[in-house]
């Protein structure tokens, strides 16, 4: 297992840490890929009743690393923006993977919870974010979409109305609107954060596992989850093409606002 994420068993519950703290957690290929790693091995270990997901130092995760999104080419080849679907479906299984594990994941967030790493949140079945945390999906305002199942699970959690609001806007908001929204199961101090993740994994155990399985695949089935993952990466592989993305890019390296042209 790589130290870009760590795992941890205490008796039924099973801890994955993302380890990049230096870098707010901000992911890249090769975390992402220990991350999966991580999810399997929660998945072949015996006797678990619940998966907590958590991030070492002052953030849950800051979201994609983006210097290595620019890097893709190295990685996949120089024609890289023309295997988008693939690199896509590759993403996406990570976080299909998390979501369709039959035992409950807990997502603890605090500090920051963006773009990628809130789309790996709504891949969790419950979410508890500190006082403070900062959320949300700003793929927009780069020039492409939350594609790694970000637009399809926050419309099933919310409601297309409010889904479009915070993706069209790519706005930041904070774990009080998440909470009223139901993106979030609760809040509270950081300092509570992990007994309460405890805590509710703790109630959870005291409920028959083969139930507790049976009902998260029943929920999750109410939802054309397949179908909107293809969409997202349709979009996104003609997005990734044009010049407003590499604009968007650009601009966020350099700090400065993006010149967006629409093509």
């Amino acid at each position: 297992m790589s130290d870009l994420v760590i795992t941890r068993q205490r008796d039924t519950l099973f801890e994955i840490i993302l380890n990049r703290p230096d870098k707010r957690n901000a992911i890249h290929l090769d975390m992402f890929r220990a991350f999966d790693a991580a999810v399997t091995q929660a998945n072949r270990t015996p006797g678990l009743r619940a998966v907590l997901i958590r991030g070492e130092g002052e953030s849950f995760s800051a979201g994609i690393d983006v210097s290595a999104l620019l890097g893709l080419a190295q990685t996949f080849g120089p024609h890289w923006m023309q295997r988008m679907r693939s690199i896509t479906d590759e993403f996406q299984g990570i976080l299909n993977r998390l979501e369709r594990l039959e035992l409950p994941t807990i997502a603890l967030l605090h500090g920051h919870c963006l773009g990628l790493a809130f789309e790996l949140a709504l891949a969790c079945d419950l979410r508890l974010a500190a006082e403070g945390t900062a959320l949300g999906l700003p793929e927009t305002r780069l020039g492409i979409i939350p594609d790694v199942g970000g637009t399809t699970r926050l419309t099933r959690l919310v409601g297309p109305a409010r889904a479009k609001e915070l993706i069209f806007t790519g706005r930041r908001f904070d774990a009080a609107l998440a909470e009223q929204w139901g993106i979030v199961n609760s809040g509270g101090p950081r300092e509570d954060l992990t007994a309460k993740g405890e805590a509710l994994a703790a109630e959870i155990a005291q409920a028959a596992p083969l139930a507790v399985g049976m009902a998260k695949r029943v929920i999750d089935g109410l939802a054309d989850i397949d179908r909107g993952l293809m969409l997202e990466g349709w979009a996104q592989s003609q997005l990734f093409g044009t010049e407003d993305f590499m604009e968007g890019a650009q601009a966020f390296m350099t700090r400065r606002p993006p010149q967006f042209k629409g093509r």
